[in-house]
């Protein structure tokens, strides 16, 4: 197991070259691919002559130092470099290598996918392609000629176009050029035959800039909406940041076969095509959402992450952490305030929290990783995308505005840290944002602890931090944050609203000249992520009168967990909650946002809650919550469905994805009771509507609930849609989603469909990742959940070592669970990382899980 090795923070030193540019020539034949690399190579430290290129599974054909072949003892090869010794000042060294493109199957470096050629090299996969100093702080201008059969005839790569032309053996080429320096991580190449949709944006210059979407022969008409994506987040960055797009083109390329959700090359963006692909017959109404949302998150990387991108790996949350931020608010902008900051904040505590309280918890800068694909987590995402809206709230408005403009000023075309995005905001802030910092080097969640006292009109509120220790039981220190608050009168009537700034551990705020004994609303807006406790929260009161669109939400969801937990630690249903439900069925609110008042907490957020995880006991509990309501409230959940189902609307638009959400939301309560009319209603809907939307969720409700009925449209499903990948990827998802007893054993037999394919993540994903979710069945008592998914990770990590450590994460809730089951899956765990060669990726998180230092 030494193998594995510990990279750290602390061991970072400047490199000791750089290169200054680079050419590449790409000679793609189907067996095989010639990279030619012509580097201008320029000594930093005098004292250093010996240089060590990355490289791994690369053939070494050839390669001269000014043009000269170097004698045997002036190199040396191995498995991860090529090192050349005494060599100094500023040199061309040009290196031919060979690679095998259709044998990659972990999707990194340059892969063949469906019949077209295309590269992932973020973090390290530039080293599969050639020899190079492949890291973020070398930042280099690029040419690039790819040379192939006429049978691709799109041949794409960074920069503007600047050549192409006929070869002999009907063989073509092009030459692209970028004027922008990069790291090697943002390289990106495509070949295939494809179809494009085209389009243009003018920008704010008036410059007219080419955009092109290319993806599959026949999906050109599936591109339009990510097209419509791409000119607002253009056109939004221009506004908001003041950024313009500094290419000629603009390329998106749609990939079946790819690690991750998209990759923000420098002027070509690679994408699965989950997030890209989209109509009336292949996308749910999530599917436009989160399609605009990546589009805008890639194009936003063209100024976070390459423009100014990242000195080191651990500064990854430099560029991921603000991109997120900026591309939530994009969506809020795009789309409803309230629903999106709503939807962002569930997926926090659904896999960031639960990232916080596990072996694998981290900072939003780590210090030290194995594998650097596994610091690509909810962490460094979506926790670092809540640290720059801090910075926002507590700058204001128009001074975070100018500490990004700063920002962009200072350190354009550099590779930088945190401390210099921390620089440019600190500029701004009238105080001390010292302690601010905090937020990058320590781990966990925080707790706020509130107790009040109220008398003569003065209410004093004592906050006190609880601050968790790290995974290794380091003790840490108060954080600090902003904390919105509200005071309203008993009757409803707004008092008013502060932000108070929480810094020591322990504080006492006073609000004076108050004529009632104010009810509280605390971290509005989620204004900080953190877990508030307090003690006196009146839950109907702040279900009927909050202002605050999140917190009254909140409201409902912290009544609903009290009463859930009742029922886990053996008491009745709670009817005041039941009872205060009514107030959200009845709410004059926006629909969407009437949607997500009426869902009850999911397993992931209840589960939290406990200090020992019965998932059996938790999905009875919540399932008995689910039809005690739907019984109670029936009538009024037909009526909300009745008034919002539609089978002819197949718009887009957010009134009618408003609408088809609360409907769907009624359904999914009435479905619960099991009843011959509901089941009917769900029937209809699946074969009547127009939109994939509701043909998926009723669908799903069936295989959950009317399980001989969901057999004829489970048929009818795959015979229609059999052919089409995006969509089957649904389909996969709702087999091994579905709360029946012979789940595993229909998730076992669909891994032989002729449609499945273990080497397509995104299928993997569906089948076999959404089990895990499947919380009662991957939790079985005979641990064959546990089993079957330590087969998997074993099996596919010989394949894809970053799918199979992905899918090793489900085990992340080891230290949570009873004896019992902590045993039986431990017993998996040591049988995983036993296997021989592993990779590092999957040893690195099942180590932790184990607490094996």
């Amino acid at each position: 197991m030494s193998k594995h090795k510990m990279i750290f923070l602390k061991d970072y030193r400047a490199p000791d070259f750089t290169i200054e540019n680079c050419y590449l020539e790409f000679d793609i034949f189907e067996e095989h691919t010639t990279v030619k690399n012509i580097m201008l190579v320029k000594q930093q430290c005098s004292e250093i002559r010996d240089i060590r290129l990355n490289g791994v599974d690369l053939e070494l054909i050839s390669f001269k130092v000014d043009g000269k072949t170097l004698s045997e003892d002036m190199y040396k090869v191995d498995e991860q470099s090529l090192t050349l010794y005494n060599v100094q000042g500023t040199f061309n060294l040009e290196v031919i290598t060979k690679i095998y493109p259709h044998k990659n199957t972990e999707l990194e470096g340059l892969y063949k996918s469906n019949g077209m050629f295309c590269t992932q090299n973020e973090p390290e996969g530039f080293r599969r392609i050639t020899y190079f100093l492949d890291r973020p702080d070398v930042m280099a201008k690029y040419t690039t000629k790819v040379i192939a059969d006429k049978k691709y005839p799109m041949l794409l790569s960074n920069g503007n176009k600047k050549e192409s032309g006929e070869l002999e053996n009907n063989r073509h080429f092009c030459v692209w050029e970028d004027p922008f320096a990069k790291p090697s991580y943002l390289f990106a190449l495509v070949a295939g035959d494809l179809g494009f949709v085209n389009d243009s944006f003018k920008t704010m210059s008036g410059r007219d800039i080419e955009l092109n979407i290319y993806c599959d022969i026949g999906n050109e008409s599936k591109c339009f909406h990510a097209m419509d994506s791409l000119k607002k987040s253009m056109k939004w960055d221009e506004e908001q940041y003041g950024r313009e797009y500094d290419l000629d083109i603009y390329n998106i390329v749609a990939v079946d076969s790819f690690n991750m959700g998209a990759m923000e090359n420098k002027g070509l963006n690679i994408f699965n095509s989950h997030y890209v692909l989209a109509d009336k017959e292949s996308a749910t109404d999530q599917n436009y959402m989160g399609i605009e949302s990546v589009i805008a998150h890639e194009y936003f990387h063209n100024w976070t992450g390459n423009r100014i991108t990242c000195r080191d790996w651990f500064q990854l949350t430099l560029k991921e952490g603000l991109t997120v931020y900026r591309d939530q608010t994009f969506s809020a902008d795009m789309n409803s305030h309230d629903v999106v900051r709503i939807d962002n904040v569930k997926s926090l505590r659904e896999r960031q929290f639960v990232e916080d309280a596990g072996p694998t918890a981290h900072p939003i800068q780590p210090d030290s990783y194995i594998s650097m694909n596994n610091f690509y987590t909810a962490t460094v995402y979506e926790k670092g995308a809540e640290i720059i809206g801090m910075y926002h709230t507590l700058l204001g408005e128009e001074n975070y505005k100018k500490s990004m403009k700063l920002y962009f000023d200072t350190f354009d075309g550099q590779a930088v840290r945190v401390d210099d995005f921390f620089w440019a905001m600190e500029q701004n802030y009238n105080g001390d944002l010292t302690q601010f910092k905090r937020w990058y080097h320590q781990s966990g969640t925080p707790t706020l602890h509130v107790s009040e006292n109220y008398a003569d009109g003065t209410l004093k509120l004592t906050c006190k931090q609880i601050i968790p220790v790290t995974v290794e039981g380091k003790e840490q220190l108060p954080f600090m944050y902003p904390f919105k608050i509200a005071l309203f009168c008993e009757d409803g009537r707004f008092i008013e609203e502060k932000t108070l700034i929480i810094k020591d551990e322990v504080e006492v705020f006073e609000f004076n000249g108050l004529t009632c004994k104010p009810k509280l609303s605390l971290n509005r807006g989620f204004s900080a992520p953190i877990k508030t406790v307090y003690a006196q929260q009146d839950y109907p009161f702040l279900m009927k009168y909050d202002n605050d669109s999140f917190n009254r939400y909140e409201a409902a969801q912290e009544f609903a967990l009290q009463t859930l937990n009742a029922m886990i630690d053996g008491e009745k249903i709670d009817e005041s909650y039941v009872n205060a439900y009514n107030e959200l069925l009845d709410a004059d609110v926006d629909l969407m946002y009437k949607a997500q008042l009426l869902e009850l907490p999911s397993i992931s957020n209840l589960m939290q809650t406990r200090e020992v995880v019965d998932f059996q006991r938790l999905c009875d509990v919540r399932e008995e919550l689910t039809k005690h309501i739907a019984l109670t409230y029936k009538d009024s959940f037909l009526d909300l469905y009745k008034k919002n189902h539609d089978n002819e609307d197949e718009s887009i638009s957010s009134k009618a994805m408003a609408a088809r959400a609360l409907k769907n939301r009624a359904l999914q309560f009435l479905c619960s009771l099991r009843s011959d009319d509901i089941g009917e209603i769900c029937s209809e809907q699946y074969y009547l509507s127009k939109t994939m939307n509701d043909k998926v969720i009723a669908l799903s409700l069936l295989e959950n609930f009317y399980s001989k009925t969901a057999e004829k449209a489970l048929k009818d499903f795959y015979d229609k849609y059999k052919n089409d990948t995006l969509v089957m990827n649904k389909y996969f998802a709702i087999i091994s989603s579905a709360k029946r007893d012979d789940v595993l054993s229909r998730v076992i037999d669909s891994q032989r469909d002729e449609v499945y394919d273990e080497k397509v993540p995104n299928l993997v994903r569906s089948l076999v990742y959404t089990f895990t979710r499947n919380y009662s069945y991957f939790h079985a008592k005979d641990g064959s959940g546990y089993k079957f998914i330590a087969d998997k990770i074993i099996e596919i990590d010989r394949i894809n070592a970053q799918i199979a450590s992905g899918l090793a994460g489900a085990f992340k809730i080891y230290g949570k669970l009873d004896v019992y089951h902590k045993n039986v899956m431990k017993e998996q765990l040591e049988r995983i990382i036993e296997t021989n060669n592993l990779s590092d990726n999957t040893f690195e998180i099942v180590s932790k899980i184990l607490d094996k230092k």
